[in-house]
């Protein structure tokens, strides 16, 4: 089973985030930079893959700057073979959902594969669009939100288990195809001090878009990046009762929220 996993870093999920002064993206400065969450679910399974077939192997993509390089590393070290990174500073900082899928299925095209995996999205940007995009640039089939995956002896065809708002949805698929992962696809491992060694012997061929041949840039422009507004002070409703209590919450919520 050959798969490819498209990998992104990201800030760690408990980073103070801060817009920077053009207001038009976050401060990087002082930031933790991991693997997406989402995008280790991705991992794991390409790794369970292989193992299950006994035979194969699982490649790495992402796109970044040179910092990419830690996030691409914990891959190796987990398990992973092989990895690309790209490295274009027009892409990483201004890439919107179409320009990094097109760079992305431009890296994937040149990789043997039997299955493309994903996170089912990205924890800074959290668009959700490249795995759909990625697999209409490639031809092949998508399903997102990945929660159980069955691939059959031949390794044609898989069946999977995605999740539906109030439910699951169980679908067959002819491979090769692209799937995002979901939470509870798995329980991703942690890198051992051998994976750790051997991930820095492990081959990470660096390409700019211009080595794929791609050139398209981003579809669309961030205009303006602001925080949420401060949440307010909440109200603690005063009352000898329940009865009193309920008696003024309903007229906090008429008279002061203008809700009922």
């Amino acid at each position: 089973m050959n798969t490819v996993v498209c990998m992104k870093q990201v800030p760690d999920t408990e980073t103070l985030i801060k817009v920077n002064p053009e207001g038009t993206g976050i401060a990087t400065e002082g930031i933790k930079w991991v693997m997406g969450p989402y995008d280790e679910f991705a991992v794991e399974e390409a790794l369970q893959q292989k193992e299950k077939f006994k035979a194969g192997t699982v490649s790495i993509v992402s796109l970044g700057p040179d910092r990419a390089i830690e996030a691409i590393r914990t891959g190796l070290a987990m398990g992973a073979d092989s990895a690309v990174h790209i490295n274009d500073s027009a892409f990483y900082d201004k890439a919107d959902p179409y320009a990094t899928a097109a760079v992305l299925a431009a890296a994937v095209k040149n990789l043997e594969y039997d299955i493309v995996f994903l996170g089912k999205q990205a924890i800074d940007d959290d668009s959700g669009q490249v795995p759909a995009i990625l697999a209409e640039m490639l031809g092949i089939p998508v399903i997102t939100q990945v929660l159980k995956l069955e691939v059959e002896a031949d390794k044609s065809k898989a069946t999977v288990t995605r999740e539906v708002e109030g439910g699951h949805a169980i679908i067959d698929v002819t491979l090769p195809a692209v799937l995002s992962a979901q939470k509870g696809l798995n329980e991703p491992r942690y890198a051992s001090l051998p994976g750790i060694m051997k991930a820095k012997k492990k081959p990470v061929d660096v390409k700019t878009a211009a080595d794929l041949g791609v050139d398209v840039g981003a579809m669309t422009v961030i205009k303006e990046m602001t925080l949420p507004p401060a949440r307010q002070a909440g109200k603690i409703i005063e009352g000898e009762t329940p009865e009193e209590k309920a008696a003024n919450l309903a007229k906090a919520l008429h008279e002061e929220a203008k809700l009922i």
